[in-house]
């Protein structure tokens, strides 16, 4: 079975970006009459799962520059325009990446923060009023 937990450990963000477009490139064309280019069952799973393995990339990857920014000495002000929201939702989002950062630690599959790495992630993020 496609899964994205499944498939997620075969890709990079980059080639699970050039799969997911190769992918949708012969759907959008299956689309305008050529039945050659027509996805299978199992490719349109493929499709699905790998639009989420690039979803929860391309979030892990924003969150790390969001980190890097803030240790840079970005204001969280600067973040959520950097990302077209407020200061306070740019800190919030990232401080739930770092609680799920800290509750994946030690799962099978899974990376995630350790209680310093957790407490260092807290640190640099400080408040939504810092800098």
């Amino acid at each position: 079975m496609t899964t994205p937990q499944g498939i997620e450990p075969q890709y990079t963000l980059l080639t699970a970006v050039t799969r997911l477009d190769e992918l949708r490139r012969r759907e959008s064309l299956a689309g305008a009459g050529s039945d050659e280019e027509a996805l299978d069952r199992a490719e349109l799973l493929e499709l699905l799962a790998l639009s989420e393995v690039v979803a929860r990339k391309a979030a892990y990857g924003r969150q790390l520059t969001v980190r890097a920014a803030r240790e840079a000495g970005a204001s969280w002000s600067r973040i959520g325009a950097a990302l077209g929201t407020s200061k306070q939702a740019a800190w919030e989002a990232h401080t739930r990446w770092i609680d799920a950062q800290a509750e994946a630690y030690g799962k099978p599959g899974q990376m995630g923060f350790d209680a310093s790495d957790a407490a260092e992630a807290r640190a640099v993020a400080g408040g939504p009023d810092e800098l």
